[in-house]
């Protein structure tokens, strides 16, 4: 299996920052012509470096408060932290779900109170929070955090944030 940029910024890069990691390191590895020994054209690996300038950007401009977050991917489901979904959550104030493969999902807000609102942000290409079909949501159970702005089957980060008073 040879894995394509698409899949490092859906696994690698965007799986670790939801997991709580601090960052990745890459190897070029050796099936390819500019591999970690021959590569003398930086271009080859562009888009990887805008992949991941997106993903900062992304915390940055949106506040994400990262340093108080902590990986808790049963929230959306996941209990096995497999690559299906991701979230990272400072409970009960802001939480980021992370789509890989796009689709819908629920968040467990049960353990919750207020309302929240709902945003969703493109990491293939960056720029702000956008709009899907569901705005906000009221917790106290688990919600549905509706669907992507466009592309559905694309990989999507959902942002979902307490509304202040």
């Amino acid at each position: 299996f040879i894995y394509t940029e698409h899949d490092v910024r859906k696994q690698t890069r965007w799986g670790t920052l939801i997991g709580g990691g601090a960052g990745v390191e890459y190897y070029f590895g050796y099936q390819f012509a500019e591999n970690d020994l021959v590569c003398e054209d930086w271009r080859s690996r562009d888009h990887s470096w805008d992949y991941c300038r997106i993903a900062l950007n992304f915390f940055h401009d949106n506040d994400i408060p990262f340093w108080n977050m902590t990986n808790q991917d049963e929230l959306v489901g996941n209990t096995e932290h497999d690559n299906s979904v991701y979230c990272l959550a400072a409970s009960n104030d802001t939480y980021v779900v992370y789509k890989p493969n796009g689709g819908e999902t629920k968040l467990d807000l049960s353990a919750a109170s207020g309302d929240f609102g709902v945003a969703w942000f493109n990491p293939r290409s960056g720029g702000g929070l956008l709009e899907g079909t569901i705005g906000h949501v009221t917790a106290g159970s688990s919600v549905s955090l509706g669907s992507p702005p466009s592309e559905a089957k694309e990989d999507w980060v959902i942002v979902v944030r307490r509304k202040s008073n």
